[in-house]
């Protein structure tokens, strides 16, 4: 791809399993769309987790690091595999080395249902599930990585974490999103907290902080609610909601269940925030048991890059890439509601059918484009 003089730098981490497979049919959507928008995407492949581990004893070695830190954006796969682990059992997993020590502390998770998609509920409100998941993905009950302990071999602790600094950070994040999403929607935004203040100190900590945010951001209705409630409601009433967020397990628990409700991981996108940082990665993990036939659905994947072009518009690299990542969004919806299907969802279109489909509704909107 011919790269601009205003190109984004773009960090491309594959990862392991179906991770390469739907990064190549992501990046294969990206060129077209790029030349209808004349955006600049200079893309840096790097290698990082579990078969990089296994074969060089580093998951992500400094210097890869450092060049991701480096570039305007990450874009990223998968990352693990079964029966490649580290010393102490736990898995290989440099996509949170990267939320820890970039600060990435907002985890975007956005559950929306397609147009055309199955849904899990019955109740045809369901077509409109359209919420956020915001999971703080820095400290909670993962700042005890790598730090718990095993006492006598009789029980052992991990540590949750909840600062107010973070809190801070996240609850004003979730007001600003929450306002962003009311205009596009045209009605009001709604921030609910998901917690367990009634049994946790960090909890009710946590709560009073985010009620304190939330009277800076009067124009955007802040609520509360506890987390068994939530997974209750979240299957019983999700249309109801709009920004959650949420502490790091709790989000990583509540965004599988928010995929499963609009049709599968292969639908969940999302993005890892900071000050001055991102990565955006499908919420679904590497699949063993479907890597390298090339039916993984790259749905998730598209819809992450989607958010990562969004976030670049949104620090000044123009409105042309917001725009982009708009008509990215629509040439997927646009796909599913023409009756696509991918093998998740009881069909037979594979990896670089969808690809193709998808560049294919980029390329129609660029002819009609021309010919207007």
């Amino acid at each position: 791809m011919a790269v601009s003089r205003n190109a984004m730098h773009i960090a491309l981490m594959p990862g392991d399993g179906i991770g390469t497979e739907v990064t190549e049919a992501c990046v294969a959507v990206l060129q077209p769309l790029a030349r209808r928008h004349g955006l600049g995407l200079d893309f840096e492949m790097l290698r990082a987790g579990a078969i990089a581990y296994r074969d060089t004893g580093s998951a992500m070695d400094e210097a890869t690091f450092g060049r991701a830190r480096a570039a305007d954006a990450i874009l990223l796969g998968a990352m693990g595999w079964p029966g490649i682990r580290y010393p102490d059992g736990t898995e290989i997993a440099p996509q949170l080395d990267l939320r820890f020590r970039l600060g990435l502390y907002a985890g975007v998770r956005p559950i929306r249902a397609l147009p055309g998609v199955p849904v899990a509920l019955a109740d045809p409100r369901a077509a409109g599930i359209d919420m956020v998941i915001l999971r703080e993905s820095t400290e909670g009950l993962f700042a005890a990585r790598g730090k718990g302990e095993v006492i006598e071999d009789r029980e052992a602790r991990d540590t949750m974490v909840i600062t107010r600094a973070t809190t801070e950070r996240l609850s004003h994040f979730a007001f600003d999103l929450a306002r962003r999403r009311a205009a596009k929607r045209g009605r009001r935004g709604l921030v609910t907290l998901v917690d367990k203040a009634n049994v946790f100190t960090g909890f009710a900590f946590m709560r009073k902080v985010f009620h304190e945010v939330a009277a800076h951001h009067p124009d955007v209705t802040a609520a509360h609610h506890y987390i068994d409630a939530m997974a209750l409601d979240m299957v019983r009433r999700p249309w109801d909601f709009d920004v959650l967020p949420t502490e790091n397990m709790f989000g990583d628990i509540l965004s599988d269940l928010g995929a499963g409700l609009i049709g599968g991981m292969g639908f969940a996108p999302s993005a890892d925030i900071g000050d001055g940082h991102a990565v955006f990665q499908p919420s679904h993990g590497t699949a063993p048991d479907i890597a390298g036939k090339g039916v993984a659905n790259p749905t998730a994947m598209l819809l992450s890059a989607a958010m990562m072009l969004d976030w670049l518009g949104t620090r000044g690299a123009g409105e042309a890439w917001c725009e982009a990542a708009a008509e990215l969004e629509a040439a997927v919806d646009a796909a599913f509601a023409a009756g696509l299907r991918t093998p998740d969802i009881g069909g037979r279109a594979g990896t670089a059918e969808v690809a193709r489909v998808v560049a294919g509704n980029i390329g129609a909107r660029l002819h009609a484009g021309r010919t207007a």
